[in-house]
């Protein structure tokens, strides 16, 4: 119950202990200098210690407080209020197991218990083996840490790919915590016991940890003692508590980059160059690029993921879109100017923008980051003013970055049929049909019989994530998606993979033959391309691949058609339907035990920042099946940072979860079998009225999304004002798109499909369902679930069987405090309660040991929409 001015209840402040291990530890300026978040794909943490002989007290962290104990310590005997309990004396009381009574308008009113009884309640659920959601499991040491120095991205441990048999196959994989031993998983949901295995040949077993959290140096630490279930098993410890305060996540620190432009500037004259432009993508085309490939970070310190920078003899400008204005601002030092992209009076992007100022002069660009599309757009808008792009020999931005990390070489791995329901043999197999339908490059009047010159031939791939679904190959060379830097020629017999050696492991070396594919080194492409090595014929290219590539075929040697192979990708079989519709359970299970911790804790009082909440988050989802890094960087976002769409909390700078505005999180899971993306937006205090109206508003667009009915041929822009329709009966809006494809083990982002695009939804395509609204300044909400495209059956059935609709893959409960229950509709109230049963429904079997997660997700299946008013006298009411 909350009365209206009376005393707050004391805040306790869930954050790292002070006694931390960091005494080795050297926070880093940048995403550049530092490892990203989950730069592996690896599920478990890479824990080693000296002999036992060197003995050591076990430290670790309970919420706040540090605790020393002794080698013999016995936690689960020792639970008499007379003994040491991992507990606080001043945590809020543990709720009693009678539960508390329903409401029929949702968030009701109830009375408290009495202190004493509390701390009895407290005392029973010690003695109460089931009182934890998650008992922590058994951490022993068994070896000695290596010294290992940190490069550029993290690297795998021996636990840290799903298993191969002998046939090739993985089989259930139990990730392994512990360095050098498996782990028996009896505490898995479903029940049972399942024998943790080593997923991957050995000699790819090399890496140690993921998520950013590789040791640095070893420290001296004794054996561990075995720890039990107790109050405190909810909290971080063991490796998990060692991946924490180990990792490097320094918020980035606005640069001088004076220094920096005038050593470009001086190449730039050399080069008689008007503005050089520098993008944000690699030579492959790619959203998400590797540390190497971060150019345009380092010469400017913005850390978004798109934006060009464009310098000039006198000034340094950054073109980025709504989703980075504000970041942009904080992060760029007072030598940049920001360019808006998208704003009102702005340009559509940087290319518009230079066009207009470009006259009479040479414009610089490395050859490799730009596209066929957009070179020759831009030389085409730029001809008529006199002003051409160069292309200077090396990279600007190459020749003054002293100390540039060098590329990755990470070994590849190959990704089994029963993940991808098709064998790389078959899809090499469509490719070539799909060649040999192209018409030969012969001028449309030409009567003449086609020379060998102008067959078509082969296609050169670039597309790193084409290349990987391609060749059911993936690898670790980009943080948060599973591909590998390299080309791909497709011959009509055989095919070349340009690829640094290294990466290549006897297991994939002996797969690749048994679909004749050749491995060249990654820079023979150039030569290959020059000397035209595949011989008579020509080679067909996508419009994204980079120019470098078209000047080195020249002309006539090369036709530019979409891109069949990302068409393929784009349109999922049943197989990896299947698996994405259980990665989503597995990822929406930890999300909702997530869930149910975040919302206990601030029930009782404690203060969690962004980057905890994020963090514990990441943990719950490391103990999946198949689990093999993040997605993306979670955006864990309170407050006024939930109104920047694309916010990433840091350990130094995150806020604190505020009670009185949403908190957003927007995170996934990559998953052997699917990758993952998901939105939710909670509150954990009275929301406003504007909060509530807003959200209601999302609500009703994500829910318009969702329920579509239509027919083929229609694109996905033509969806999108669906999702915009309630909100812009209010006036509101969001600049971003409403949704994106999703990949299956690989990029979060695919294309070409998308509620932007014109291209038409097909059965099989994957995108999300993500409207948003963001108050500047304030507050920010988003809701975004994952759907595929399905077959659907109408009442008239009109013209046949042309009718598509969605099926929702995300089962992540929505809650229902922010809804305004006289703004919906009957379909839409019955819409929002079918969605939270059927999250109860899906995901019961696979938490129903959790019984914190349970009472939570019982809670949201079953209240009802919306929260209670003040009753006379101003009292107002919450119920949990």
């Amino acid at each position: 119950m909350c009365l209206p001015f009376f005393g707050k209840k004391q805040r306790k402040r869930l954050t790292p202990s002070e006694q931390s291990l960091t005494e080795d530890y050297t926070s880093q300026r940048s995403s550049i200098s530092r490892l990203e978040r989950s730069a592996s794909y690896s599920p478990t943490a890479t824990l080693t210690s000296h002999p036992a002989s060197q003995a050591e007290k076990l430290t670790f962290d309970s919420e706040t407080e540090s605790f020393n104990l002794s080698r013999d310590y016995h936690a689960a005997r020792d639970v008499t209020p007379a003994h040491p309990v991992l507990k606080r004396s001043n945590t809020a009381a543990t709720r009693s197991k009678s539960g508390t009574k329903k409401w029929g308008f949702g968030y009701g009113w109830g009375t408290g218990q009495k202190d004493k009884e509390r701390q009895q309640d407290r005392e029973k659920a010690l003695l109460d083996p089931d009182h934890e959601s998650t008992p922590p499991p058994v951490y022993q040491h068994t070896g000695s840490a290596d010294n290992r120095s940190r490069s550029y991205r993290s690297s795998r441990t021996q636990s840290d790919r799903s298993s191969f048999q002998e046939q090739g196959r993985p089989t259930a994989v139990s990730f392994n915590p512990i360095p050098g031993g498996a782990r028996s998983r009896s505490q898995s949901t479903g029940g049972g016991s399942r024998q943790g295995v080593h997923p991957f040949p050995q000699d790819m077993l090399k890496r140690s940890e993921t998520y950013k959290s590789n040791m640095t140096k070893s420290t001296t630490r004794s054996g561990r003692p075995t720890l039990y279930p107790s109050e405190s098993s909810s909290t971080l410890v063991g490796s998990a508590l060692e991946r924490k305060m180990r990792d490097e996540d320094a918020a980035p620190v606005r640069q001088d980059t004076a220094s920096r432009l005038e050593a470009l500037r001086d190449h730039m004259r050399q080069h008689e160059l008007a503005y050089y432009v520098i993008p944000s993508e690699d030579s492959h085309g790619s959203e998400y690029i590797a540390v190497s490939d971060k150019r345009r970070e380092w010469i400017s310190g913005f850390t978004g993921s798109a934006g060009q920078a464009v310098i000039s003899p006198t000034a340094a400008y950054l073109i980025t879109d709504s989703r980075y204005w504000a970041q942009a601002h904080k992060e760029l030092d007072p030598n940049w100017i920001v360019v808006p992209a998208g704003s009102m009076n702005g340009p559509k992007d940087w290319i518009e923008w230079l066009v207009e100022r470009a006259e009479n002069c040479k414009i610089g660009i490395d050859a490799r980051l730009i596209s066929y599309a957009k070179a020759t757009a831009l030389n085409n808008a730029l001809k008529p003013k006199n002003a051409k792009l160069y292309y200077p020999p090396q990279n600007l931005v190459d020749l003054i970055w002293r100390d540039k990390p060098q590329r990755s070489r990470e070994p590849i791995y190959v990704q089994p049929p029963e993940f991808t329901g098709l064998g790389a043999g078959e899809k090499l197999g469509k490719l070539r049909d799909w060649i040999k339908r192209q018409r030969p490059a012969v001028p449309s009047y030409s009567k003449s019989e086609p020379k060998p010159s102008q067959i078509q031939t082969a296609t050169l791939l670039s597309n790193l994530s084409c290349i990987a679904w391609l060749l059911n190959l993936r690898g670790d060379d980009i943080p948060f998606n599973p591909v590998f830097h390299s080309y791909l020629f497709v011959g009509l017999e055989s095919a070349t993979l340009f690829i640094e050696p290294a990466k290549i492991t006897p297991e994939v070396q002996a797969y690749l033959e048994t679909i004749n594919v050749v491995i060249r080194d990654y820079n023979d492409i150039w030569t290959f391309l020059r000397r035209k090595e595949w011989g008579e014929g020509n080679v067909i290219i996508s419009p994204e691949t980079s120019y470098a590539i078209c000047l080195m075929l020249t002309s006539f040697r090369y036709t530019v058609l979409p891109n069949y192979v990302e068409e393929l990708k784009a349109v999922k079989n049943e197989v990896e339907i299947r698996g994405l519709r259980n990665a989503y359970l597995r990822d929406g299970a930890a999300y909702v035990r997530w869930l149910a911790w975040l919302d206990e804790k601030m029930q009782q009082g404690y203060d969690i920042t962004e980057y905890e909440a994020a963090w514990r988050l990441t943990e719950y989802r490391r103990k999946n099946k198949y689990y093999m890094g993040l997605a993306y960087e979670n955006i864990s976002a309170t407050g006024e940072n939930a109104a920047l769409p694309h916010y990433t909390p840091h350990k130094e700078t995150a806020k604190m979860i505020d009670r009185l505005t949403p908190y957003l999180n927007d995170s996934g899971g990559q998953y052997r079998d699917g990758t993952c993306d998901t939105t939710r937006t909670v509150h954990f205090g009275r929301p406003t009225s504007e909060q509530c109206e807003a959200f209601t508003r999302v609500l009703q667009g994500h829910i318009a999304i969702d329920t579509a009915i239509f027919p083929e041929g229609t694109t996905g822009a033509k969806l999108d004002v669906l999702a915009r329709k309630a909100l812009w009966q209010d006036g509101l809006n969001y600049m971003h798109g409403t949704g994106h494809g999703v990949g299956s083990f690989l990029n979060v982002h695919e294309g070409p499909q998308s509620f932007s695009s014109e291209v038409p939804l097909v059965p099989g395509h994957v995108l999300t369902n993500e409207p948003g609204f963001y108050n500047d300044g304030k507050w920010g909400m988003r809701i975004e679930s994952a759907l595929v495209v399905r077959r659907v059956q109408t009442k008239g059935g009109f013209n046949g069987d042309v009718w598509l609709g969605f099926e929702r893959l995300t089962c992540v409960p929505i809650q229902t405090k922010m809804v305004k229950d006289v703004m919906l509709s009957k379909e839409e109230r019955q819409w929002l309660k079918d969605h939270n049963r059927r999250c109860l429904e899906l995901l019961e079997p696979l938490i129903h040991n959790d019984k914190r997660a349970m009472r939570y997700l019982r809670r949201e299946a079953e209240r009802g929409i919306g929260i209670a008013g003040a009753v006379p006298g101003g009292i107002t009411i919450d119920w949990d």
